[in-house]
């Protein structure tokens, strides 16, 4: 084993071990099931806005974003971080605290449970079919992540992907199920700081090694469309291709899916006080367009190191087309910074450190709802078992881990297309979850019929157009969350117009929690 590789585990165990002793420490303060999946409602405002953000990210702020930079430009990076940015915004304006206050008023820990008691739906219909939405989009969500991390490891140290993987998923699932939520949430905080660090001092890194500012912007303009916003490079021809309005629409379209995150809208549900949201919401779209901005620059001075010939190509001599190898940017850099001397190693390690924050980050957060979705809304909820407090604990620790064990059958091909899923079901919770929160919280017309149709639409149509309609091309080439998400708000609406208006009871508690968050 190398001194840099030496440096680099270093690191990564410091940094692993951190992340468990949280875990440990938070399982303290988780004493029954609200604290499990809620942190019993008493997160700050800081621990809320960082975690919030950090379980929203993954491993595509420091893969997906960079890499698709590198090979294409700021068109289509920019846009997509363009929406992201505007949508997070929008989220914690809108719906943060109206849903902190009616969670708690209906007594509501889960998502499912919320729609359930905030449309009265005493057949459990809506709350079954929320639980099974959650279940089919975050299971091989959670799967991409320990990809991610068996793929990580195996390249920077040979090691086997299967192993890796599996080591991964241990620690995750360590943490998670000792500490639940709350260890998820002070885990998250502390990850979204080492992922800011791990930005920052890459792209330093790379500015510096590249020649400075002026050597990067002049490589950069040696290649057409890839510093325009209306064009993008093409690696294959060499020039530069249109990147018109129907395009920008497609990318920026990335942020509706903010509305009906799970793991997000749960960050809401649990800070302390609705007061402080106001504090949460500027900490995360302040971190929101830093970490977004410096993604995106680290790929275009990525692209600039190449051009220099400080930095081997990452695009794919006979297949152009593909970003896929871009995406190892991060990890390629890493390598070559370790390579200077101990110090740069443990440097390294910390930018590893980095995707691995971004990763566990977010499969944490996804095994928790998931978690929540089977014990807790299909086992008791729907089937009507009855769990003692200590039960419910086992069987939401054990939900957890098969969950976990789902996740890792799926990754267990490290060819798999594991990665591909992110978008879809992005675009699945988007659409499924969104539409019917916006309505739940600012219609008091939407009844439990408009809901149920919404969420049955949304997740069918994401299905539609991603495998019918989006293949015809053309003007038909629109990410699936947009039509689905329109078509989702136009099904409640009529479906809620046409059919019985909701009890005297339900409009009172709109009321009142309206006036509550004025």
């Amino acid at each position: 084993m190398t001194t840099s590789q030496i440096g680099i585990i270093i690191s990564i165990l410091v940094y692993l071990s951190g992340m468990l002793l949280v875990g440990f420490v938070s399982s303290k303060d988780t004493n029954d099931v609200k604290d499990f999946y809620l942190g019993g409602r008493k997160l700050g405002p800081f621990v809320t806005a960082m975690s919030a953000e950090a379980s929203d990210m993954s491993s595509y702020l420091l893969m997906g974003v960079p890499g698709l930079a590198y090979f294409s430009g700021i068109a289509d990076a920019g846009w997509t971080a363009a929406g992201l940015i505007v949508g997070t915004y929008l989220n914690w304006l809108f719906t943060a605290g109206r849903l902190r206050n009616y969670t708690e008023s209906l007594d509501a820990i889960t998502i499912p449970d919320y729609f359930k008691k905030r449309f009265n739906d005493k057949s459990n219909i809506i709350l079954c079919i929320g639980a099974a939405f959650i279940l089919i989009f975050f299971v091989p969500y959670t799967a991409s992540g320990f990809s991610a991390c068996g793929k990580l490891f195996s390249s920077l140290f040979g090691v086997n992907y299967q192993l890796a993987m599996i080591v991964s998923a241990v620690i995750i699932v360590g943490y998670t199920t000792t500490g639940g939520f709350l260890a998820a949430s002070k885990t998250d905080f502390i990850q979204s700081i080492v992922m800011t660090l791990a930005l920052f001092f890459v792209v330093t890194y790379g500015i510096v090694t590249a020649g400075g500012l002026g050597v990067v912007a002049s490589n950069l303009k040696a290649l057409p469309g890839y510093i325009n916003i209306s064009a993008t490079y093409n690696n294959a021809t060499g020039g530069a291709d249109s990147y018109g309005l129907f395009s920008k629409i497609t990318t920026f379209c990335w942020g509706l899916g903010y509305f009906g995150m799970p793991h997000i809208l749960l960050r809401f549900m649990a800070i302390r006080k609705t007061s402080e949201l106001n504090i949460s919401r500027r900490i995360a779209s302040i971190w929101v367009v830093f970490s977004l901005g410096v993604a995106v620059i680290l790929g275009i001075v990525g692209r600039a190191m190449t051009q220099s010939g400080v930095l081997e190509t990452l695009i794919e001599a006979d297949n152009p087309g593909s970003a896929s190898k871009a995406e190892t940017l991060v990890v390629v850099l890493a390598n070559q910074i370790s390579q200077h001397n101990f110090l740069f190693a443990l440097l390294a390690g910390m930018v590893i450190a980095g995707i691995l924050a971004s990763t566990m980050s977010t499969a944490d957060s996804q095994l928790i709802a998931a978690s929540s979705a089977v014990s807790e809304n299909i086992v008791q909820d729907t089937f009507g078992i009855k769990l003692s407090e200590r039960m419910a604990m086992l069987t939401a620790r054990a939900t957890l881990i098969v969950v976990a064990v789902f996740g890792v059958i799926i990754a267990w091909n490290p060819n798999s297309s594991v990665f591909g899923i992110v978008s879809f079901a992005w675009a699945g919770f988007g659409a499924v979850f969104g539409p019917a929160m916006i309505m739940s919280l600012y219609w008091k017309r939407a009844n439990k019929y408009g809901a149920i149709a919404g969420m049955v639409a949304g997740g069918a149509m994401v299905f539609i157009w991603k495998y019918l309609v989006r293949p015809l091309g053309g003007v038909w080439n629109l990410y699936e969350l947009a039509p689905a998400f329109l078509v989702a708000i136009i099904v409640i609406v009529v479906v809620s117009l046409i059919t019985p208006e909701p009890d005297e009871e339900i409009v009172t508690k709109f009321e009142h929690v309206s006036k509550q968050s004025r």
